[in-house]
């Protein structure tokens, strides 16, 4: 964080940045209740989805479904970095996640070496392995396909894993494919997350800003109109308090304030009437 921010307003770091801890970000009740849901799903295994556009606050949620399973007892957690790789690529990965020696050459194997350290998870913790797959919508066909059979075991009658899904509605349009139907319906947690409505930004908002440790660094009625003017986007909501942070700091103003507000985002003025209105 930059030492002016620092000095001029005594934050523990910059609130609208995306590197916040995990523990201050804002968990509305839609999340709230998927995690809780999560706790239920990583005992018995399955899939579950978060899906939504751009800005939607996704990765955000699966931050806080993650530090959560951390905290609990015996669940192995792993997060797949890259997920537009190969189907090759995807098993070395899975195999360094589980510390697993995989062949490239031989993918039976290497699906057995895993299936059998995962029922040996199970059988020692009774919880499955959860693994988390944020940008789904990158995940090659082959690898979904891959995915699906790779997680259960005895004719479908038992889940190795505990998948967590997140994409934007690209993802949701491969799902209603009729390739990838049979995953669509093994979704048994799904969460939605549509635009944010002015009192759900403006909330997210000022949570972020006391998590900092300065509630008091924008004003009220800026505040109303950041989150209106965001259009429902939580990403584009943080973007602007950015903006507006840099802003201040550069001016060296102790509160962003409604002129800071219009200096940095000037009311668009009127269209100019076309020939018709101007001859009426």
């Amino acid at each position: 964080m930059d030492h002016r921010m620092k000095a001029l307003y005594g934050m523990k770091w910059n609130p609208f940045s995306p590197g916040v801890p995990t523990e201050a970000l804002y968990v509305e009740p839609r999340i709230d209740s998927f995690r809780r849901r999560i706790q239920q799903l990583y005992r018995e295994g399955g899939f579950a989805i978060i899906t939504g556009e751009p800005g939607t606050g996704k990765s955000a949620a699966l931050r806080i479904v993650a530090e959560d399973l951390s905290q609990q007892r015996d669940v192995m957690v792993g997060t797949i970095s890259r997920p537009q790789a190969s189907l090759a690529d995807f098993y070395r990965e899975l195999g360094h996640l589980h510390t697993v020696p995989m062949r490239s050459l031989n993918r039976w194997n290497s699906a057995e070496s895993l299936r059998k350290l995962w029922m040996t998870h199970i059988e020692e913790s009774r919880t499955r392995p959860v693994l988390i797959i944020d940008e789904a919508q990158e995940l090659k066909p082959p690898v979904l396909s891959e995915l699906r059979l790779l997680a259960s075991a005895k004719l479908d009658s038992v889940n190795l894993l505990t998948v967590i899904l997140a994409g934007d509605m690209r993802l949701v349009d491969r799902l209603r494919t009729e390739e990838f139907l049979p995953l669509a319906s093994r979704m048994r947690v799904r969460l939605m997350l549509d635009r944010a409505d002015p009192e759900t930004l403006e909330a997210c908002l000022r949570h972020a800003l006391m998590e900092a440790g300065t509630p008091k660094l924008i004003e009220d009625e800026v505040i109303a109109t950041m989150a209106d003017h965001a259009c429902g986007n939580l990403r584009l909501l943080m973007n602007m308090g950015n903006e507006l942070l840099a802003a201040a700091v550069e001016a060296e103003k102790r509160q962003i304030d409604a002129k800071l507000f219009f200096d940095v985002y000037p009311p668009t003025p009127n269209p100019p009437r076309n020939k018709a209105l101007r001859r009426r």
